[in-house]
């Protein structure tokens, strides 16, 4: 054998059609820790655990005599010290002199065996860290829906609250709280741009007789009739609310005191035409239109001191403030 064959950087052996070494190179014999001569003329079976033997038996062997060659097959040879030496096998059958060897390269494939099992376990850690990211997504998402459920669900009972602070719990008008805040708003607006609007106060004529002839249950009854009435006969933009007692608030906009009026008119003759069983009312109502020196105070003002004409004067009518 040539030095070039060796020392060659992989093994090398021949052997016999009955696996009896011929010939070892020097790199495999470093490789297994072994001397010439304890390979040379032995079966390359020595050098194999009985799992490997079997392999060898099995697959090595058919193969070559049905091929003529094997490439690159995995199995492992035993080093002196008995210790697995895994390795990859390229042999070719082929004959010199009128004999039959097989020569075999082998292929040292440790380092390969760990980058393998690096990889497996990157492979791995890659698959358990996906796992935990598509946990952790699915967990988010879940804690989102479960945000958005609470979110909608605080807007809803937040609405429900601002329906209640700004409703009468009674004729489910809106009360005095909210018809303050949307008269400080017509105020405002019509400071800005000058868009008119009236103010109507309106009142149950003889209301306290009525509540002590028939009882407070009636009155209630009385009034919540009072306010689906005004609901009836109001525009979309109108702002009607509950003002205290048997008082009731109507903010009427786009509108000067004459056209105020004639709605009013339209809501006394619809109170008064009105039959709610055995029960019968009839409402005064004072008007008045915003002007440029006017506060939410004293719009009232004005309204309420024309609503007090209505009453001074028999009852049952529409007054305007220009009127008083």
């Amino acid at each position: 054998m040539d030095i070039q064959l060796d020392r060659a950087p992989c093994g090398y052996f021949s052997m016999l059609e009955n696996g009896v070494v011929q010939e070892v190179n020097q790199t495999l014999l470093d490789l297994l820790e072994y001397k010439r001569d304890e390979l040379v003329g032995k079966h390359i079976e020595s050098a194999m655990s009985a799992t490997n033997k079997m392999f060898f038996h099995t697959y090595f062997y058919p193969y070559i005599q049905l091929y003529g060659h094997v490439n690159e097959m995995y199995f492992s040879l035993r080093t002196s010290s008995s210790q697995q030496f895994p390795v990859l096998l390229n042999g070719v059958r082929q004959e010199r002199e009128g004999i039959v060897y097989i020569d075999c390269i082998l292929i040292v494939v440790r380092k390969r065996i760990e980058h393998e099992k690096d990889i497996l376990q990157t492979k791995s850690r890659l698959e358990e860290l996906y796992q935990a990211t598509n946990e952790a997504n699915l967990r988010l998402e879940q804690i989102h829906r479960e945000y958005e459920a609470k979110q909608q669900e605080l807007t809803r009972m937040n609405e429900e609250l601002e329906q209640l602070a700004s409703t009468d719990p009674l004729t489910g008008l809106k009360n005095r709280r909210y018809f303050q805040k949307q008269l400080d708003l017509h105020i405002h607006a019509y400071q800005e741009s000058g868009t008119p609007f009236s103010l109507l106060i309106l009142d149950i004529d003889h209301f306290k007789k009525i509540n002590d002839t028939y009882g407070h249950p009636v009155g209630d009854l009385i009034l919540t009739h009072l306010a689906k009435l005004l609901q009836l006969n109001l525009e979309k933009d109108d702002a009607a609310a509950r003002f205290g007692g048997e008082e009731f608030v109507i903010i009427l906009p786009g509108t000067q005191e004459g056209q105020a009026v004639e709605a009013a008119e339209k809501i006394r003759e619809a109170a008064e035409s009105a039959r709610w069983g055995d029960y019968r009312i009839t409402i005064s109502v004072g008007t008045a239109a915003v002007e440029d020196s006017d506060t939410g105070e004293s719009l009232l003002h004005k309204a309420d001191v024309a609503l007090y004409a209505s009453k001074t004067r028999g009852r049952n009518q529409v007054t305007g403030y220009s009127e008083v």
